[in-house]
């Protein structure tokens, strides 16, 4: 059996070693997802001409080289996969067998950090890479030119992730591979964008972030208490003027009716002065 694989949309030819074949021979093809059962294509003589018949399935897809029996596949897809079986009939019956295995190319990685607050620690950075899952691919963090880590998983519907921690003073070039059989694609790693830390040194505007919400947030609360204090010291002082204004008006009045009360007994008794100024005489 030979074992072939391939990415989708290509084209692949089964190559059968063969050379030579009788013009007369028969040359049959079958196909099955796990065993060749179905005949896709039967090439034969008749009447002095070479008829070809092709299935439904594959029309408009494959080629057969009469002289070798190879079989030329158009752009296959993953619904393609499986075993092909070559029968060369003449005199004998000449047989060779084929697994064609077909995959999606794979997507690119991503690499995210793990947290918002992982950016900003001041010794590590913790990282995510990502990618869309699927049939045989691989998910590996290489340093420099090893690898250290890999991760797969059979459920095609959840994405791969794998984590990387690392420290924030290494210069190793680290890199997140994708990879199936036919296909793989990188994503390099970007210490310097990706993380920022505290440690004293600014590696970015992203580093300097901290220090701007803190100090936005002391000016909110200085500016918020200066307008209380000033609210507060505006409504003391009205108060205080309303007292006083207040107490100002009530001595006056006392005053004047203390003025009338005084008046009103010496015109309602004259007699009362009259007896008080005989009797400062007298004792003079």
């Amino acid at each position: 059996m030979v074992t072939l694989q391939e990415v989708e949309g290509t084209t692949i030819t089964l190559h059968t070693g063969i050379t030579g074949i009788q013009s007369d021979a028969q040359i049959q093809w079958f196909y099955g997802p796990e065993k060749a059962e179905k005949k896709i294509l039967i090439s034969q003589m008749f009447k002095g001409e070479t008829v070809t018949e092709i299935s439904e399935r594959f029309k408009e897809k494959l080629q057969l080289d009469r002289s070798s029996g190879a079989l030329t596949i158009r752009n296959i897809s993953r619904n393609h996969s499986g075993v092909y079986l070559l029968h060369v009939i003449t005199e004998d019956l000449y047989s060779r067998t084929f697994r064609v295995s077909v995959y999606a190319p794979v997507s690119t990685p991503v690499i995210n950090l793990r947290g918002k607050s992982s950016g900003f620690s001041t010794e590590s950075c913790s990282l995510l890479c990502s990618v869309e899952n699927g049939e045989d691919v691989n998910l590996s963090w290489y340093r420099e030119n090893e690898r250290i880590s890999i991760t797969n998983n059979t459920d095609l519907s959840v994405p791969l992730n794998l984590p990387l921690q690392i420290q924030h003073h290494e210069k190793n070039t680290y890199i997140c591979v994708s990879a199936n059989p036919v296909s793989n694609k990188t994503t390099s790693l970007s210490i310097t964008q990706l993380c920022v830390h505290n440690s004293g040194e600014s590696d970015g505007p992203h580093s300097l972030l901290p220090v701007l919400i803190s100090a936005g947030v002391l000016l909110l609360v200085i500016i918020t208490g200066g307008v209380l204090w000033i609210w507060k010291h505006n409504k003391c002082v009205n108060k205080l003027e309303e007292v006083i204004y207040t107490e100002v008006k009530i001595t006056a009045h006392s005053a004047e009716r203390r003025q009338k009360k005084e008046h009103s007994r010496r015109t309602d008794h004259p007699e009362l002065d009259t007896f008080v100024l005989y009797s400062v005489m007298k004792i003079a």
